[in-house]
């Protein structure tokens, strides 16, 4: 337990500064500060000495040294309970202090603003900060120390039981919340060194850096026996999941976010009105049209039977139509993304207690930093850059050339492949899917189960194939199902045979030569 005696703050983000020093005043603790926080703290009434005329230095190079000094340094590292350190404070004038108030220069909040040069973003690396609250928490027995403005309450409190103390287990957290916070801090300069001066934002670092803020705990993860917890990159602004609000319904869930997810990012790569309807990331129906309420309809028969349970996401504002046409028409929904709500509609979802609704602020937005894809492994992590490539050189291999619509359907159904999982077949009949077969170790049967949900609304569909056939076969069981078109990126060593096979079927064969493998 530490009894603050005295207390060093500099503070950048001085939300709740003046209720805690008052507080700290009331138990008598000496306060000594810097710069602006010196001034701040003089301006409510409390005492406060300058860190220059503590130290008998003054603040030099405008500003980059002002508590780099062994007066600050030494009382912070100092061991109370070591005879040989005590002597040679008293030896050398130092006083001890107790407890380190600290926020650092809000260097990330600087790199996001709109053509921040390299220079402000170097004198906004913080040095003095992270060193006293290093050498505070290295000691956390003897010193508090505090980066968190959500903390002063907690603090004071345990103060005012402990008549001016705080406990061991306050202390522990709090070095820890420090070292967390430093880290993130070093990670993103460095990052956004790396990017400036290394050119990472094209490569990919010999050391990769990550920093992630908890959002929240989740109830538990994929199963119940499973604990879970949701991190965002602050670093990352573009509009997404991670960046959604919740406006309604139960907490998420695990599942929740990865479907939320999906279902968020087909809908993203199309400019005209489009819905996604999703299970277990993958896309049940998916379609475009001219209002949201028409492709949620054409989305949802799809796979009206799959859709039980199922996430859904919008590109376009929920109006007071496609509300009650879900209420109407969708059995059970357990969660609804958009980038806005009519207020009506909202009200009318709202009646569905547990729906969760969520909305993206800024939706369509880029992001201003490269988004990484990673895929964690036991001791490992892959990472790769994301597949957002919707364009592609198209080749028709076949003596039947697709017509116009068909070309349109086939592209439609190229661009929901990719957020597939593969091996991954696609049917489309216009700009809605009629089949999705997913996630199957043979192509073929990934053909097969497309066209047994599709029925006969596979007669005349369109197909679209994540990567290449390997062999014939699914082009005869695609002619079998009626499927009149295929857009598939080509590349196998039996390329022949299978245009071979589409000729025999006539069947239009198109190439991308861009491969959408989603694993």
């Amino acid at each position: 337990m530490v009894k603050v005696k005295r207390a060093l703050i500099s503070v950048s983000d001085k939300r709740n500064l003046e209720e805690f020093v008052k507080g700290l005043n009331t138990f008598g603790v000496e306060i000594l500060s810097t710069g602006g926080t010196a001034k701040a703290i003089s301006s409510l009434g409390v005492a406060v000495k300058q860190v220059s005329d503590y130290t008998g230095f003054p603040e030099m190079l405008d500003g980059r040294v002002k508590t780099l000094h062994p007066k600050i340094h030494g009382g912070l590292l100092a061991l109370r309970q070591n005879q040989e350190h005590i002597f040679q404070l008293k030896e050398h004038d130092i006083g001890l202090i107790d407890m380190v108030v600290v926020n650092l220069y809000p260097f990330g909040n600087v790199i996001k603003r709109e053509g921040v040069k390299l220079e402000d973003a170097i004198e906004n690396i913080d040095i003095g900060g992270p060193s006293m609250l290093r050498s505070g928490s290295k000691n956390f027995r003897s010193v508090a120390v505090i980066c968190n403005p959500d903390r002063y309450a907690e603090v004071l409190n345990e103060m005012r039981r402990n008549n001016g103390a705080i406990g061991d287990e306050t202390l522990e957290k709090l070095a820890v919340e420090v070292f967390e916070h430093t880290s993130r801090y070093d990670a993103a300069i460095a990052a956004y060194l790396g990017e400036k001066l290394l050119k990472h934002a094209a490569d990919f670092p010999a050391n990769l850096n990550l920093s992630f803020k908890k959002a929240q705990d989740l109830r538990y993860g994929e199963n119940p026996h499973q604990r879970a917890a949701f991190y965002k990159d602050d670093g990352i602004d573009e509009p997404g999941v991670s960046r959604a609000r919740q406006l309604h319904g139960k907490e998420l869930s695990f599942n929740n976010i990865l479907d939320l997810n999906a279902a968020i990012e087909i809908v993203k790569d199309f400019e005209e009105p489009a819905v996604s309807i999703i299970k277990h990331t993958n896309p049940c129906g998916a379609a475009t049209a001219k209002t949201p309420k028409k492709a949620f309809l054409d989305a949802l028969n799809c796979d009206r039977l799959s859709a039980f349970g199922c996430i859904v996401g919008f590109n376009k504002r929920i109006e007071q139509d496609t509300a009650k046409t879900i209420l109407d028409e969708a059995d059970f929904v357990e969660c609804i993304i958009a980038p806005s709500y009519d207020p009506k509609a909202l009200d009318q979802l709202k009646k569905k207690k547990n729906l969760r609704l969520l909305e993206i602020p800024g939706f369509g937005a880029v992001t201003k930093k490269r988004d990484l894809d990673m895929k964690k492994v036991v001791g490992g992590l892959l990472v790769q850059d994301r597949d957002l490539k919707n364009d592609a050189a198209l080749k028709v291999v076949t003596r039947k050339k697709p017509a116009k619509a068909e070309l349109e359907s086939l592209l439609f159904a190229w661009k929901i492949s990719k957020h597939v999982k593969s091996n991954a077949i696609v049917l489309s009949k216009g700009t809605k899917t009629v089949g999705v077969g997913a996630g199957q170790m043979s192509r073929v049967d990934s053909v097969i189960i497309a066209a047994r949900k599709a029925g006969k609304l596979a007669k005349s569909s369109c197909m679209a194939s994540d990567a290449f056939f390997p062999k014939e076969d699914a082009v005869q069981m695609a002619k079998k199902a009626g499927v009149k078109a295929i857009i598939q990126p080509g590349g196998s060593i039996r390329d022949a045979e299978v245009i071979k096979a589409a000729d025999k079927a006539g069947i239009a064969m198109v190439f991308t030569g861009v491969r959408h493998f989603k694993h």
